[in-house]
C-alpha cells in the first residue's frame, strides 16, 4: 500500500470521528436541554404541592389549636369549680370547727368554775381536818397520859415492869410454840420414817449384809526387816552416799536408828515406799550396794511395779465383771492398791462400794453394769500422780469425761460428795455406798488422842443444855445418850432437846457416818423404911 493511500485512510478516519463527535455533542445538548425542562417541571410540580400541603398543614394546625384552647378551657374551668367546692367544704370545716371550739370554752370555762368551787370546798374540808386532827391529838396526849399512870400503877401492883412483863409473856409464847412445833416434827419424822425410808431401809441393809467387808490399816511408814544391824551400815555408805542415793531415787524418807532389826521407811505415797522396800530387799539379797547399783535396781524395781499395777488393774476388772476401760483408768484403779483414804485401803473400799452399787442397782431395777462401773471409778481422783487443784471428785469426773465414760458413770462420779448436782438414779446409789463403806465399823481407823476428843467434845456439847445431868458417848461415838433432869425437862420438851443437839452436833462437829441422839428422861421416888 502506498503513502498517499495511506493519506487516504487516515483522512477518512479523522474525518469521520469529527462528524461522530459532532453527532454526539449534539445529541448531548438535547438530552440535557430535555432534562432541564423534565426537572424545571417537576419543581414547579414540587413547589405546587408543598404550598397545598403547607396550606392544608396550616388548616389542620389552626384546627388543632382551636381544639386543644377548648379543651383546656374547659380543663381549667372544671378544676376551678373542683377548687372552688373543696375551698368551700374547708370553709364549712373550718367554721364547724370554730363552733365546737366555742363550745368546749364553754365546758372549760363552767369546769375552771367547779373546780374552784371544789378548791374553796377542799380548802374548807381541810381546816375542819386538820381542826379534828389537832383534837384527836390532843385526845391521844390525854389517853397516854391516862395509860402511863394505869401503867404505874399496875408495875405498884404486879412489882413488874412493862418490859419484864412482855419478856415474860413472850417467853411462855416462844416455849408453848417450841413444843407444839416439836410435837409437830416428831409426828411427821414418825410418818416419813414408817413411809418413806422402810424399802429404802431395806435395800441397804440387804446391801451390806450381803456384801464382805475387810479391815484396813493406815500407814505412813514400812519397815524392812533386816538379819543383822550389820547391813545398816553397807545401806548407810561411806559418808552416807547410799541412802541419799537410794532416797533421791525414790522420793522417800529412811529412817535407821536404834530399832534392832529393822529399817523404817517413811513416806506419803505407798508406791514410792513400795519400790523402795522392794529395791532395799533385792540390794541386800545380791550383796552389791553402791549408788550405781542402787539406781540400776531402783528403776528396774520401779518398771516391775508398774507392770504389777497394770496386772492389778485388770485383775479387779475381770474380777468385778467390768470391760471396755480405757487403760489409763486400769493404772490408776491399779494404783488404788497402795493408797489408803483415813485408813482404808482405796481399792478394797472402791471393790466393796462397786459390790454395794450393784446390788443396790439390782435392788432397785437400775443398770447394773453402770452402778458397778461407777463404784469401782468414783475415787480415781484421788490416785491422779500430779497435785491438782481440783476436788478429787471433779477431777475424776474430768478424767472420766476425758477417757470417754458414759455420763451417768460421770455425773455419779463428781456428784458423789455434792460438788455438782445429780442427774441419774445411780448418783445417790454410790454416795450413798461410798458413806457406808467408809462409815461401817472397823473400816476406817482413826488416831486414838483425836477419837478421844471427839468423844469428849461429845458430851461436853450435850452438857451444855440446860437440863441435862449426864451425856454418854458410846458404840465408838456412833451413840450419844443423855440423862435429864426430869423436874426440869418434861416429855414433850425431851423431844426437841434431842433435835436441838443433834442440830448443834452437825454444825460444830466433824465425823464420819452417822451419830444417834437418846434423850432418857426419868421420875425416880425414894422412900426408906426404918
Amino acid at each position: 500500500m502506498d503513502f498517499i493511500t495511506i493519506i487516504y485512510i487516515v483522512g477518512g478516519l479523522v474525518a469521520g470521528i469529527g462528524a461522530g463527535y459532532m453527532i454526539a455533542n449534539s445529541a448531548v445538548r438535547k438530552t440535557n436541554d430535555k432534562v432541564e425542562a423534565d426537572a424545571k417541571t417537576l419543581l414547579d410540580q414540587a413547589k405546587l404541592q408543598a404550598e397545598t400541603i403547607k396550606k392544608e398543614a396550616t388548616a389542620e394546625a389552626e384546627i388543632t389549636k382551636k381544639t386543644r384552647m377548648l379543651e383546656a378551657k374547659e380543663h381549667w374551668q372544671k378544676m376551678k369549680a373542683e377548687a372552688e367546692d373543696e375551698a368551700q367544704k374547708r370553709r364549712n370545716a373550718i367554721s364547724q370547727e370554730d363552733i365546737k371550739i366555742k363550745a368546749e370554752r364553754k365546758d372549760l370555762d363552767k369546769t375552771k368554775e367547779q373546780l374552784k368551787r371544789k378548791e374553796d370546798e377542799l380548802d374548807s374540808a381541810t381546816e375542819q381536818v386538820k381542826a379534828q386532827q389537832d383534837q384527836i391529838a390532843k385526845k391521844r396526849e390525854d389517853i397516854e397520859k391516862l395509860r402511863q399512870e394505869q401503867v404505874t400503877k399496875l408495875e405498884k401492883v404486879a412489882g413488874l415492869t412493862a418490859e419484864q412483863a412482855r419478856e415474860q409473856i413472850i417467853e411462855a409464847l416462844r416455849q408453848e410454840a417450841t413444843l407444839k412445833a416439836s410435837s409437830y416434827v416428831k409426828d411427821i419424822v414418825e410418818e416419813a420414817k414408817l413411809t418413806a425410808t422402810k424399802d429404802a431401809r431395806k435395800v441397804v441393809l440387804d446391801t451390806i449384809q450381803r456384801t464382805a467387808t475387810e479391815h484396813a490399816i493406815e500407814n505412813c511408814v514400812s519397815v524392812f526387816n533386816i538379819e543383822s544391824d550389820e547391813i545398816k551400815g553397807k545401806i548407810i555408805g561411806r559418808e552416807g552416799r547410799n541412802i541419799r542415793t537410794l532416797e533421791a531415787a525414790t522420793g522417800v524418807e529412811i529412817i535407821v536408828d536404834d530399832t534392832p532389826e529393822a529399817i523404817i521407811i517413811s513416806g506419803f505415797d505407798p508406791v514410792r515406799r513400795e519400790i523402795c522396800r522392794l529395791s532395799l530387799h533385792r540390794l541386800v539379797q545380791d550383796g552389791r550396794i553402791h549408788p550405781a547399783r542402787i539406781e540400776e535396781v531402783v528403776a528396774k524395781t520401779r518398771k516391775d511395779i508398774e507392770h504389777e499395777i497394770v496386772e492389778i488393774g485388770e485383775k479387779t476388772a475381770i474380777d468385778l465383771g467390768i470391760h471396755g476401760l480405757h487403760p489409763e483408768l486400769i493404772r490408776m484403779v491399779g494404783r488404788m492398791r497402795y493408797r489408803s483414804s483415813y485408813g482404808q485401803n482405796l481399792l478394797q473400799h472402791s471393790r466393796e462400794v462397786a459390790k454395794m452399787c450393784a446390788t443396790m442397782a439390782a435392788e432397785l431395777g437400775l443398770n447394773t453394769k453402770l452402778a458397778k462401773r461407777a463404784g469401782l471409778l468414783h475415787d480415781i481422783g484421788k490416785v491422779w500422780p500430779e497435785e491438782p487443784e481440783l476436788p478429787h471428785a471433779l477431777l475424776g469426773m474430768e478424767l472420766a469425761q476425758k477417757y470417754k465414760e458414759h455420763p451417768e458413770v460421770v455425773n455419779a462420779i463428781g456428784a458423789h460428795h455434792d460438788e455438782i448436782e445429780m442427774t441419774s438414779l445411780i448418783s445417790p446409789i454410790i454416795q450413798a455406798c461410798d458413806a457406808i463403806s467408809g462409815a461401817r465399823p472397823g473400816a476406817r481407823r482413826e488416831v486414838t488422842e483425836s477419837y478421844l476428843k471427839r468423844l469428849r467434845d461429845l458430851e461436853t456439847l450435850a452438857g451444855a443444855f440446860d437440863g441435862v445431868n449426864q451425856a454418854f458417848a458410846i458404840q465408838a461415838g456412833r451413840e450419844l445418850r443423855i440423862v435429864v433432869d426430869a423436874e426440869r425437862v418434861t416429855d414433850e420438851s425431851s423431844s426437841m432437846l434431842a433435835f436441838q443437839i443433834s442440830q448443834k452436833i452437825e454444825k460444830e462437829m466433824q465425823y464420819p457416818g452417822q451419830i444417834k441422839v437418846t434423850v432418857i428422861r426419868e421420875m425416880r421416888s425414894v422412900a426408906y423404911a426404918k
